[in-house]
């Protein structure tokens, strides 16, 4: 018992030492953590108190005389850790959406101390010992669906994570996932301040000719914050050069921005990554090793629906093909409106200017123009973010019959930040959504969705709702204009929701089984399948409204918006899928020595026979998603999971009725079961048959 007390004295000494909104249960009906009262001096301590109260409930369990079982041993388990769920739920939010230096030193002080947590418990013989006891009489214990895959999922999560390795090798596994655990930050710091530090100003107008006014004045408004007005400031954000790939005739700047955010943390200074992907593969590979795999793909990949990498090899080399052929017939289309254009300027001219990279994005927007009459700029005033989110709920309303409703004066740690209540129709509280959707210097790029506070079922029989989070970089309002979305964007925003309701919609008894606790290849089918609906005719008419007029979207524009569905879809997926190849190389590697990224790039590159026109999605030294998010052999789930999208919105579409509720009802169903059921089953119910990859390849317009 001495070890319970030390841990428990050790909680309540910090807890009481200073005043910890952290350590405190929400005081809001809501389960809101008390972001606007935490300072950056509450996380340490509120970590270390954290860490401590888990250690002694693990100590509990370990120690408890009674034999093992599945409520005092399993379930126990799964009970721990309540407080620094809260805790981490809440850093790791904030470092990622609005983090400064002070944040990324806490970080570095955090991350051992997870790590060293996370693997005392798993390499902790006598408590997988319990485990094991609880698992091998599994089969005799009448457990039902949901606790049965409770006992083998936990089993598996100590075995797959080396309580079976010996001694010295588990050892040797703990330094690993330390310093794994710190390179990971150190890759992320790494492109975010590349990412800052990259500013590109313009001081004549005339350079930025055919750039839409709006993108023009938030240049102008980013360039006076930053000490240059009068001046237009460019920046490696999405939201910042984007525009002028798709709009500005001037070459050589789409090229200078391109290059800016394609070369980040690639430029042999202190934010390199080379040196940091050597080391985190190095690291990967002898993890994987130690547990009798060849290859980390292989480790990673186990626990997943597609088991192995000769199975995601195969299937991304299926898609490849067709996508590769769509992108060269798509690349031959914008040469030759290139060379028509260089033919109507000089008839003369024999030379041939060939496409690159940086005009890609700006002869598909004139081919698109020209061939569908169709321009993005003008459908953007219709794509006002409020309305666009509105038109998201809406969906889900149509679906699943739940409600919205905004919530004033809730604790946020940004102004930005806006909060809704989630029910269902007849007021049963579902969760809490929470979004956070403009760019600012210390969030990270992209868009995500975390789980806050997860759902579970006490042993009281109490269930705990979700406070969950959609944060993002869309286009911040300007002096003139409000926040306008890109085509992109609104398929972003639907998709982030897609993941928020597979959290808030969550129906499970234990945490770690509970909303987006699933396989990485079925984790992304909810967000997918949510951006089928963003375009939809009748989806449309109730959410794209003129900002300025009010105007509901005209038939002609949503018509124009079809017909150019699968428009530049070969370029789409195989800067997607060259970027998923490039992540299965990588992972599929069982030696870093002499490992040269640059030069691995290329190569693979090479053999999957990339058109130079194309530049690979994400290039190493900012690839996040493989490198810090924990997609590491896993980013192909974006494309296995569009063919479950497909497939299931094609359930939908079969019966004639985009909401048709016996459908929803099912998809619903699956949704609510988050981790508690096989990923594989629970589709198979939902459908009843195999996902028919077809509906994606027509979807693509790849095939008839």
């Amino acid at each position: 018992m001495k070890k319970i007390l030390t841990g428990a004295i050790a909680m309540i000494l910090l807890a009481c030492t200073t005043s910890n909104p952290l350590l405190e249960q929400p005081k809001n009906e809501y389960g809101i953590p008390a972001f606007d009262q935490v300072k950056p001096e509450h996380y340490l301590p509120a970590f270390e108190a954290a860490i401590a109260e888990q250690k002694a409930e693990i100590d509990a369990i370990v120690n408890n005389p009674a034999e093992p079982t599945f409520d005092n041993t399993i379930v126990a388990l799964d009970r721990t850790g309540m407080t620094l769920e809260r805790v981490a739920g809440v850093f790791f939010n904030v470092l990622e959406a609005d983090g400064d230096d002070e944040m990324n030193a806490i970080a570095e002080k955090v991350s051992p101390m997870m790590s060293e947590l996370s693997d005392g418990i798993i390499l902790n013989e006598a408590l997988f010992q319990r485990v094991k006891f609880v698992y091998d009489m599994r089969d005799q214990l009448g457990l039902n669906t949901e606790q049965m895959r409770l006992v083998t999922e936990t089993y598996k999560h100590f075995a797959d994570n080396g309580a079976n390795l010996p001694e010295e090798q588990k050892e040797r596994l703990k330094e690993i996932n330390q310093e794994l655990g710190l390179l990971s930050l150190k890759f992320g710091n790494n492109v975010v301040a590349e990412t800052n530090a990259c500013q590109r100003f313009v001081t004549d107008e005339a350079q930025l000719k055919g750039l839409p006014e709006s993108a023009k004045a938030a240049a102008a408004e980013e360039a006076e914050a930053a000490g240059h007005p009068g001046e237009w400031l460019f920046t490696p954000k999405r939201t910042s050069f984007t525009p002028v790939l798709q709009y500005c005739e001037n070459r050589d700047l789409r090229k200078q921005l391109l290059m800016d955010y394609t070369t980040r943390a690639n430029h042999d200074n202190e934010n390199d990554n080379k040196s940091v992907i050597v080391r985190e593969m190095e690291l990967r590979i002898e993890k994987a090793q130690l547990f009798g795999y060849n290859n980390p793909a292989d480790y990673i990949l186990a626990d997943c629906m597609a088991k192995d990498h000769k199975t995601v090899d195969a299937f991304l080399a299926s898609v490849w093909a067709p996508s590769l052929a769509a992108a060269k017939r798509e690349a031959a289309a914008l040469q030759e409106m290139m060379d028509a254009e260089k033919m109507a300027e000089d008839p003369h001219t024999d030379i041939q200017v060939l496409l690159q990279p940086w005009d890609w994005w700006f002869y598909a927007e004139k081919l698109r123009k020209a061939k569908y009459a169709l321009d993005e700029e003008e459908l953007k005033p219709y794509f006002e973010l409020n309305n666009v989110r509105k038109g998201a709920f809406g969906v889900a309303e149509k679906l699943y019959g739940i409600r919205f409703e905004k919530l004033e004066n809730m604790p946020v740690y940004n102004p930005e930040v806006e909060v809704f209540k989630v029910t269902e129709a007849d007021g049963t509280f579902v969760g809490i959504l929470m979004t956070d959707y403009f760019p600012r210097s210390g969030k990270r790029p992209g868009a995500w969705m975390n789980n806050i506070v997860p759902q579970y079922i006490d042993a009281e029989g109490v269930d705990h709702r979700p406070v969950i989070i959609n944060v993002g970089n869309f286009n911040k309002p300007t002096a003139g204009n409000p926040s306008l979305l890109s085509m992109d964007d609104v398929e972003t925003l639907f998709h982030e929701f897609g993941h928020a309701l597979h959290g808030l919609l969550s129906k499970a008894h234990y945490k770690s089984l509970s909303g987006t606790n699933t396989p990485r290849d079925f984790v992304e089918l909810p967000s997918q399948f949510m951006e089928n609906y963003a375009y939809q005719p009748e989806v449309l008419k109730t959410y794209a409204f003129h900002y300025q007029t009010g105007e509901i979207i005209p038939d002609s524009l949503i018509e124009k918006i079809n017909k150019a569905g699968t428009f530049n879809q070969g370029f789409v997926t195989t800067e997607l899928l060259s970027a998923s190849i490039l992540d299965m190389n990588f992972h599929e590697l069982t030696t870093a020595d002499s490992l040269d990224v640059n030069a691995f790039e290329k190569q693979s590159l090479e053999q999957m026979g990339m058109i130079d026109e194309i530049i690979v999605r994400y290039r190493p030294t900012f690839y996040n998603h493989i490198f810090t998010t924990g997609y590491e052999a896993g980013y192909y789930s974006y494309t296995w999971s569009a063919v479950l999208d497909a497939d299931a919105f094609a359930a939908f579409k079969e019966t004639g009725n985009l909401f048709e509720q016996e459908t929803a009802k099912r998809f619903r169903h699956l949704l609510e079961q988050g981790g508690t059921r096989d990923a594989h089953e629970l589709y198979l119910e939902f459908r009843g048959k195999e996902a028919d990859p077809q509906h994606l390849l027509r979807r693509k317009g790849f095939i008839e």
